[in-house]
């Protein structure tokens, strides 16, 4: 009976040590809160005390209301200018990162955002977020329902208004001392240098390829810095999205492009731009009215003849993460801190320029003599050796080669990105032996690809065919 007792009463302790330990952390925590609420109303009243301060006129219209939020209480206020301490607590976490000195240049630079839709709209946010003070935006374009699935700031109110304002208005929101300069227009050669007067940096977000090279071929001859987004339509890839020289782009079609066309007007490097190495897969156009077949080319669509953009289809995340990697590296250029040497396309340039340069020192062995130049470049081997072979070989099990090499596959065939396929070093010798060597006597005839390695690998080839031309009819529209 004693056992049993002192067995009820030791049971007794430790339930009354348990819930004295609960009562003991609740009042704990209501204390916190208690205290960390005040604390917020009081941060809250210096607030508006600093801001009365600068405005005496103000003060008859400073009616705090304990239920409105603070900076439902400072819109409401309406003061005109700013508190310098509140801006340095607004930018606290800049500061920390660039320092005094990084800031203030941060501070005085002005930007320019051609293009303001998806790219350029986040491009603009995170630039005043961060204490850009001074910003023009230009666009002529205005909002649409389909914007709305990758704009940073436009709303369903916004649908039919300029997308430059509402890109204004969010910026307002956030910072009182932000100069925003609105133009609903569209920048041309012509007149390019009044839209960009004053321009420390120039963000190119325009989606019309002419145009594009237009303002960056302006801004390159004028020594005014620019960032450029390539295309961001059709990737879904984040991983992909890179910051490199205009002169490494690889993959994107609209990079592709830009560049060739930058060469021809005697541009070839100096001009950042953001793009995804990523290329298309299953993505298809959206549907077109069949009146609009009848207006001619319908590749390329938009509000004005002579500047028309492509109908994509566009998962919203991208755009964003383009114009967030816009804004990262202008911001840490203008702090002083510039991003040095950015990674292009996983540093592999250089086996992509050996691999190209082995497959020209086999193919003039195969036509008998020298060749010049390829049908294919190293956009091609990129794409054949990282997105079709993804760095493996064609023949089973399909392993990473030591030593990775580019061959034609099918000698009846002329080399293209369909007909060139990844072999390792061994295979290669077995490939040109048995396929590619010549044969001068009808009793040692070449042996056909699907002889030498099988069904399976010849079915791997004609899937990488039908992937290549999926991609030649999305880089052709």
């Amino acid at each position: 009976m004693n056992v049993f007792s002192a067995h009820s009463h030791r049971t007794q302790l430790i339930l009354a040590a348990v819930s004295a330990s609960l009562l003991t952390s609740g009042l704990f925590t209501a204390y916190n809160a208690y205290i960390r609420r005040e604390r917020r109303r009081s941060l809250d009243r210096d607030i508006l005390r600093s801001i009365t301060d600068q405005d005496e006129g103000s003060k008859q219209r400073l009616r705090p209301k304990d239920d409105e939020p603070l900076d439902e209480q400072i819109l409401r206020i309406g003061v005109n200018g700013h508190n310098e301490e509140l801006v340095r607590e607004q930018l606290a976490r800049c500061y920390a990162f660039f320092g005094d000195e990084g800031m203030a240049r941060v501070r005085e630079k002005s930007v320019v955002v051609v293009g303001c839709g998806g790219v350029g709209s986040w491009a603009a946010v995170m630039l005043v977020r961060s204490g850009v003070s001074k910003i023009r935006l230009v666009d002529f374009d205005y909002v649409t329902l389909s914007s709305l699935n990758r704009h940073a700031t436009a709303v369903l109110a916004d649908v039919g208004t300029p997308k430059v304002g509402c890109i204004e208005r969010t910026l307002k929101q956030i910072s009182t001392w932000v100069d925003v300069d609105s133009r609903v227009e569209i920048w041309r050669k012509e007149d390019g240098g009044r839209l960009l007067e004053g321009a420390d940096w120039v963000i190119d977000a325009i989606d019309n390829i002419t145009t594009k090279v237009d303002l960056l071929k302006y801004c390159h001859e004028h020594n005014i810095k620019v960032f450029s987004s390539m295309g961001a339509s059709a990737k879904a890839d984040p991983t992909r999205i890179q910051i490199s020289d205009i002169s490494y782009t690889m993959y994107d079609p609209l990079a592709r492009s830009v560049r060739r066309r930058l060469r021809l007007q005697g541009v070839s490097s100096g001009i950042p731009v953001v793009y995804s190495t990523e290329v298309p897969g299953d993505v298809k156009l959206l549907p077109l009215p069949e009146e609009e077949f009848q207006k001619g080319d319908v590749k390329e669509l938009g509000v004005f003849d002579d500047f028309r953009v492509r109908i994509l289809p566009v998962l919203g995340p991208l755009p964003s993460l383009f114009g967030l990697h816009i804004a990262t590296f202008i911001l840490c250029e203008m702090a002083g801190n510039p991003i040095l040497n950015p990674l292009p396309i996983k540093n592999r340039k250089k086996l992509y320029e050996r691999l190209l340069r082995d497959l020209l020192h086999r193919e003039s062995k195969f036509v008998g003599e020298p060749i010049n130049k390829l049908p294919i470049d190293e956009d091609d081997v990129a794409l054949i050796f990282e997105d079709l072979h993804l760095g493996r070989s064609v023949v089973p099990p399909h392993a990473v080669p030591a030593h990775p090499a580019l061959l034609r596959w099918d000698p009846a065939k002329p080399l293209t990105p369909e007909n060139c396929v990844v072999f390792d070093s061994t295979e290669v010798e077995k490939h040109v032996r048995e396929c590619l060597a010549p044969r001068t006597e009808e009793a040692h005839p070449r042996k056909t690809p699907r002889d030498v390695w099988g069904d399976e690998v010849q079915a791997v080839v004609e899937r990488h065919a039908a992937d290549v031309a999926k991609y030649r009819a999305w880089v052709g529209l």
